[in-house]
């Protein structure tokens, strides 16, 4: 009895042995479908988790997409047919691929390796300016607990000194709080009041950056202080750099995007008033939205 014990044991040991090695396993598809997977690696085969992919059909309409799980895999389950794998990551050259999906069953691109792009030049070291001409400073708050308004600031200027070491270089911004705009004279107005900006006591919002962070690839992180509504915070500036140009006139220029979001509380913007089941009329955080061209100074 107990060699038949251990026998049926042994038997059951090998069964999910099996199953472990064979993910898809245990993987419902449907019968007119199969699956695709690979598997995203960097140059010296470390995982790339939180690649984005798209696979797209035989006349290039998105079919599926998302980002690589954090064991950097890609697997989806798709109608049988012809498809195409594109794979995106900070820092590194796209990669496209083609597999055939058949009925019920698995096509793998197996390990996909991803290749350093190169990073774009950065700005020389120097004294530059933020051209406002093509650049927008905007936000985004909720209204009613479901919509969105968005605005912007219509007049602002800033510097930016280059460092030798771009991890060393600093920037200011002033921006005129009198020139918020939301496309509605009304709400505009009441934005200046002092229910919000009281832009007559509090008429500019300011930023001094404390230091730069390179976060890999064109990611940065720009920390500093900022002035609003008379109160001082730190925050981050999400920031993405775009690299260098020419404009029209054959004059040099960088561009960069940079996000970040704030708390009205924290800036004493506590203005606030409730509708119907106690939804708030204005949300509490606000998101900033950057576009920003620097060009030399002078």
């Amino acid at each position: 009895m107990f060699d038949r014990w251990l026998g049926s044991m042994r038997s059951k040991g090998a069964t999910a042995g099996a199953a472990r090695g064979n993910a898809l396993a245990g993987l419902e598809v449907p019968r007119t479908a199969g699956v695709l997977s690979c598997r995203v690696l960097d140059p010296v085969n470390e995982i790339v988790p939180q690649a984005e992919f798209v696979v797209t059909d035989s006349v290039g309409r998105k079919v599926v997409g998302g980002e690589t799980d954090p064991y950097g895999s890609v697997l989806a389950t798709v109608p049988a047919g012809e498809y195409r794998l594109a794979v995106t990551a900070e820092g590194f050259t796209p990669f496209h691929g083609a597999a055939t999906v058949v009925e019920g069953g698995h096509a793998s691109l197996g390990d996909v390796a991803l290749q350093l792009s190169a990073l774009p030049q950065l700005p020389d070291p120097g004294e530059w300016e933020v051209e406002p001409m093509h650049s927008q400073i905007g936000f985004t708050a909720r209204h009613i607990g479901m919509a969105r308004i968005h605005g912007r600031f219509n007049t602002f200027a800033g510097a930016v000194r280059i460092a030798d070491r771009m991890e060393n270089s600093a920037m200011h911004v002033i921006i005129d709080a009198s020139s918020i705009d939301t496309n509605v004279q009304m709400r505009d107005d009441h934005l200046r009041s002092s229910d919000f900006l009281d832009v007559g006591r509090y008429p500019t919002l300011e930023f001094y950056s404390d230091r730069f962070v390179h976060r890999g690839g064109t990611r940065w992180g720009v920390t500093g202080a900022l002035t609003l509504h008379g109160v001082s915070r730190t925050v981050t500036l999400d920031t993405q750099y775009l690299g260098l140009g020419n404009g029209l006139e054959g004059e040099t220029r960088a561009a960069c995007r940079a996000t970040t979001e704030l708390h009205r509380e924290d800036f004493t913007l506590t203005w606030q008033t409730m509708l119907a089941r106690g939804i708030a009329a204005v949300g509490s955080s606000i998101s900033i939205d950057m576009d920003i061209q620097i060009v030399p100074k002078g």
